[in-house]
């Protein structure tokens, strides 16, 4: 199986996911957290707490796309571990897929994703540290991504409930969207939110779903060059550089003298 054949594949079963976290009326099926004395505990619009939950929720619907195209499939050890799943086809090829959620901030904006590390297994593609097979190993890297509309103002009603309540508690995520991709096609050339040494992602709602970032264009290549070798403002300075090389596209392309 080649990249192009596993992403038509993916993207066929993607576009069925909404009924494994929606109801019919497009809110989240998931409530809360119940205990064993029957209470619910309603969520927060936490983006970590909602991301987990969903992955949880896609997991089997993944275990069957897996079987359906005869593929094995390894879950990460560990929460910190790239990619949450590993497909593996019979011929032995390796297909990386991490889940990753975001909110929409208006009908053509999202707040955006972090698609993995660019330093430690993404630098030294040999490295078996927080990653489940060497990043070199692999065939492809793909995004499943989840874009959902959060609802303040169920949040405003937070609280216990029991079983017998469920029906009156409101979801605090709808309008699920699901849209699967190679990474470097939805990759940015700036960093995701935070301190954290990760990838960001075009933000633009089309360009995601249709993968056009502005690395589509250039290439996986020219994508792993630029992350490869960016340096945030400190590395720059652990380095003693006098400057960064470059801080964004344009720039890395004047500094490789291409256009």
């Amino acid at each position: 199986m080649d990249n192009a054949t596993f992403l038509k594949a993916l993207q066929s079963r993607v576009a069925t996911f909404n009924d494994a976290v929606g109801t019919k009326e497009g809110d989240w099926v998931v409530k809360g957290f119940i205990d064993v004395a029957r209470n619910i505990y309603t969520l927060s619009l936490d983006t970590k707490v909602i991301s987990k939950v969903m992955e949880l929720l896609l997991l089997p619907e993944l275990a069957r796309f897996a079987e359906a195209h005869r593929l094995k499939m390894v879950l990460a050890e560990h929460q910190n571990f790239y990619p949450d799943v590993t497909f593996v086809d019979p011929r032995g090829h390796r297909f990386a897929l991490d889940i990753k959620s975001t909110y929409r901030l208006s009908a053509r904006q999202v707040n955006g994703m972090t698609l993995g590390a660019f330093t430690g297994y993404f630098r030294d593609r040999r490295s078996k540290k927080n990653i489940t097979f060497p990043y070199e190993s692999y065939q492809g890297h793909f995004t499943l991504g989840i874009v959902y509309s959060q609802v303040p103002e169920a949040v405003r009603h937070a609280g216990k409930y029991t079983l017998d309540e469920l029906e009156s508690i409101a979801s605090v995520i709808s309008d699920f969207a699901f849209f699967a991709q190679e990474k470097f096609r939805i990759a940015s050339d700036r960093p995701g939110s935070g301190n954290t040494k990760n990838i960001g992602s075009v933000t633009d709602m089309a360009r995601l779903v249709e993968g056009k970032g502005p690395f589509a264009e250039l290439g996986q290549e020219v994508f792993d060059d630029y992350w490869m070798f960016y340096l945030t403002a400190d590395m720059a300075r652990a380095a003693e550089l006098p400057k960064r090389p470059y801080t964004n596209l344009k720039s890395y392309l004047k500094h490789k003298g291409l256009t």
